[in-house]
Formats: C-alpha cells, sequence, structure tokens
C-alpha cells in the first residue's frame, strides 16, 4: 500500500513498494556501522538545553548539506530546514527534534554527558539527552542518506526539518512563526518518530488520532492572613485552603468530565511557610493538567479557577485574597494523528516489517509539541510513531528484580541505540519512499 494521503490520488493505482527490502536494511546496517553509530555517540555526548541547540543544529546541518540538501540554518532561533528537490511529485516532510534536558546523566556509558549548559531562565545546570533526540537526529540522517541514493525510486519534494525546544513546548510554534510553510516547500503530510523507552526494541507502535495529551502547566498563588500557630482562629491560613482546593480539585476529573474522556489534574509541587508555629500568609501550587480535546481541557482549566475561589470564599476570605490562577497561552497541545494517514502508514510499515512488529497501541498521556504542524491554516495530517528503545532483555531483568525499568527523562536511560537508530531510520525510509514513489496511471504506466 501506498500512504499518500490525498483525496485526488484515490483513482490511482497504488503499486508495491520500488524498493527491496532485504538491500535497504544492509544499507542501512553498513552505514550505522560507517557512520551512524559515531554521529549518535557525538549528539549524546554533546547535548544542548533548549533554544541553545547551536553546536548540535550546525553539526546536523553540516551532515545533511554533505549529502547534496539544501540547508537552511536558524529558523525558529537554532532550527534547520534541510531540502532535496527530486522532480515532480508530492511534498513531504520529516521531522527530528534536537535538544537535550537538565538531568544530570548516570548511565555508566563511555560517551555519556558530563557538560553544563544555561537555560532561558540563567539557570545553569547538567545536560543529558534523556528522552533520545539524539536517535531522532541520527534517523534522520540516516533517512536522508538512504533518500539521496535512491533518487530514481522516488519523485516529488523531501523536507527534513531539525527542531529546536521540543522539550519545552515552544520549538515547533517558532518555526512555524518564522515561516516554515511559507519559506520552503509546504507539505502534503509531516511524519516523525519518537524512540520510546517502554516499548521493546524491534517493534513499532502507534496510535491513530489522539495519541498525546494538551500538557497545561497551572500556577495558583493561593493568599491568606499569617499569624502565630498557636492562635489559629486569628488568622486565614492558605496551607488549610490549599488542601482543600486539591481535595475539591479531584472532582473536576470523577463528576465533571465523562469517564470516556481522558483527564488528568496532578499537584506536583506546593511551597509555603517557613517554621513550625507561623502561619503563612501565602502558598505557591503547581498544577500539571492533562486532556485531548480542547472543550475538556477549557473545562478542565476554568473549573480550576472556579474551584480555588470557591474554596476561599467558603473559607471567608474576601474576594482581593482569593487565589490567583494562571496558565500560559503557549501550551503543548493534543497530538492527534490524522486516521486516513496513520492507518495507511500503519498498513505500508506492517508490508516492511509484518504485522508481529508494527501494532496499534494506545494513547498516553504525555505531550508532544509535534502536534502544532497539523494545527495551522492548512490543518496539514501528521503522523507519529514510537520505536523501541529498550531491549527486551533488559525489560525482562528489571520485571524478574521486581523493579520499573528506566523511563524517557531518567539520568538512568540509556536506549538501545543501534537497534532503535536502524528500525527508526528503515521504517522513515519506507515510508518516504512509499509516499513519493512515482504515481501510477490506471494503464500501469508511469
Amino acid at each position: 500500500m501506498r500512504i499518500r494521503y490525498l483525496a485526488a490520488c484515490a483513482a490511482l493505482v497504488f503499486a508495491a513498494p520500488a524498493f527491496a527490502q532485504d538491500d535497504l536494511r544492509t544499507s542501512i546496517a553498513e552505514d550505522y556501522d560507517a557512520n551512524l553509530e559515531a554521529l549518535y555517540q557525538h549528539f549524546h555526548a554533546n547535548p544542548e538545553l533548549s533554544f541553545r541547540e547551536v553546536e548540535t543544529a550546525a553539526r546536523l546541518a553540516e551532515e545533511l548539506r554533505a549529502l547534496g540538501y539544501e540547508v537552511t540554518e536558524n529558523v525558529g532561533q537554532t532550527g534547520i530546514v534541510a531540502v532535496l528537490e527530486n522532480g515532480e511529485g508530492p511534498t513531504l516532510m520529516l521531522r527530528a527534534d534536537m535538544d537535550g534536558l537538565p538531568v544530570e546523566e548516570q548511565t555508566g556509558l563511555d560517551y555519556a554527558s558530563t557538560v553544563t549548559g544555561t537555560d532561558l531562565r540563567g539557570q545553569t545546570s547538567p545536560v543529558m539527552h534523556a528522552c533520545a533526540h539524539d536517535t531522532h537526529m541520527t534517523a534522520l540522517v540516516g533517512t536522508a542518506r538512504q533518500m539521496m541514493e535512491r533518487r530514481d525510486s522516488w519523485s516529488g519534494t523531501l523536507v527534513l526539518i531539525g527542531q529546536p525546544a521540543e522539550e519545552i513546548g515552544l520549538g515547533a510554534q517558532a518555526m512555524l512563526e518564522d515561516g516554515l510553510y511559507e519559506r520552503f516547500p509546504t507539505p502534503e503530510a509531516v511524519i516523525a518518530f519518537h524512540t520510546f523507552a517502554g516499548v521493546p526494541t524491534g517493534q513499532i507502535h502507534y496510535a491513530p488520532g489522539y495519541a498525546m495529551a494538551n500538557v497545561d502547566s497551572v500556577d495558583i498563588i493561593v493568599h491568606g492572613v499569617g499569624g502565630h500557630g498557636a492562635y489559629p482562629h486569628t488568622t486565614k491560613d492558605p496551607v488549610y485552603l490549599s488542601a482543600q482546593i486539591i481535595m475539591a480539585l479531584q472532582s473536576l476529573v470523577s463528576r465533571e468530565v465523562s469517564p470516556l474522556d481522558p483527564a488528568v489534574i496532578t499537584v506536583g509541587a506546593i511551597h509555603g511557610g517557613t517554621k513550625h508555629n507561623i502561619i503563612s500568609d501565602q502558598v505557591h501550587m503547581q498544577l500539571t493538567v492533562r486532556s485531548y480535546s480542547d472543550d475538556v481541557r477549557d473545562h478542565l482549566l476554568n473549573g480550576i479557577r472556579r474551584i480555588a475561589h470557591a474554596q476561599a470564599e467558603s473559607y471567608g476570605l474576601p474576594e482581593n485574597l482569593w487565589p490567583d490562577v494562571n496558565w500560559e497561552e503557549e501550551y503543548t497541545p493534543s497530538l492527534y494523528n490524522d486516521p486516513g494517514l496513520a492507518e495507511e502508514a500503519a498498513a505500508m510499515l506492517r508490508e516492511q516489517f509484518g504485522s508481529t512488529v508494527v501494532r496499534e497501541a494506545s494513547p498516553v498521556m504525555g505531550g508532544e509539541d509535534f502536534a502544532q504542524y497539523h494545527r495551522t491554516a492548512e490543518e496539514i495530517p501528521v503522523f507519529m510513531f514510537w520505536v523501541g528503545g529498550t531491549s527486551q532483555e533488559v525489560l525482562d531483568s528489571y520485571r524478574e528484580r521486581g523493579e520499573t525499568p528506566p523511563s524517557n527523562h531518567s539520568p538512568f536511560f540509556a536506549p538501545d541505540a543501534e537497534g532503535s537508530i536502524t528500525l527508526a531510520t528503515e521504517a522513515m525510509t519506507a515510508l518516504a519512499l512509499d509516499y513519493l514513489a512515482p504515481a501510477a496511471s490506471a494503464d500501469g504506466a508511469e
């Protein structure tokens, strides 16, 4: 099956992939040994924080430019765009993200990161590729090489992007606002993958429709009237009020949102007070809020404010001391895998790898700003799939000990580099070759 998701192509006769599976797999394995392994280790050992990916972007641009792609740097601050025009046909965009996390690596790898970095707020910390973005960039280069070497097998335009700042949810929007769809060929589809620690190496998982969640960070400043802990009746205790708010918030998910609509409200941090016998006058609460649909998101956010204010009023606080409830206008929207594109892509991947490798999975409540590439006026269909990042042997060893394997964002997460990169490179190449395969006419002529 071909995955070209265009209504105008419905009458075309879909041909089998114009590439040999064994030849592609062998070529990728050889490229891993000759080039990709060293490139991955370089990226892993030299991570940079969000919107600080200067050297990372330069190296990625250098690799793609050397392959013959036309590369533009500094798109959306530190992003890169590489274009390869190869005759008439559709335009496909493939995306990899580039930033690391403020995490001190504890994997014990010979090429473990020892670098530090300073983020946008001026805070300095150790930096690690704890979310496998290094595998994403490496596989993008591997795919770029395979597509260049197979130019006689496809026709159209291939656009590759190295995106900054996925970890803070701002990089995709920054590239779009810098003219990604205006300055460069506008794609008919955008495809990406993510190496996932919880999926065994050698497997590909995907979810059609909603795949990842809206991610909102909410700050609540709870006000009160401070005083001596021995005389609480003379105060309005914001710690007590915070506890009431936390308990009441649970009703939003359990009693106001349909059980069929996923929703999460987690109070991740609460800070207030300085001493045992002092009732403070302020508490700061920090929440993460997750949902899929925009309607549920709006209900949760507005409900948090309503409940916080109602609890304060019931406690007898005047309106000028009701909690301040704020969330950022810029947020990570839910990832909606276009169902048609997802199912046709999955069918093609099953043809390439078999049904035991490619499996439909449940959506997750994590976030990914890859969703932004669809949420534009063009409403371009997008598809992200997950590639296994931990060998089954490692997963089994942890479970036998009754322990949980390291997840993405863990300082102990060391992905199965060869397994994830080679599988992802083959999958991305196969999808690109299939999408950009020359259209066959009804009589079989191209």
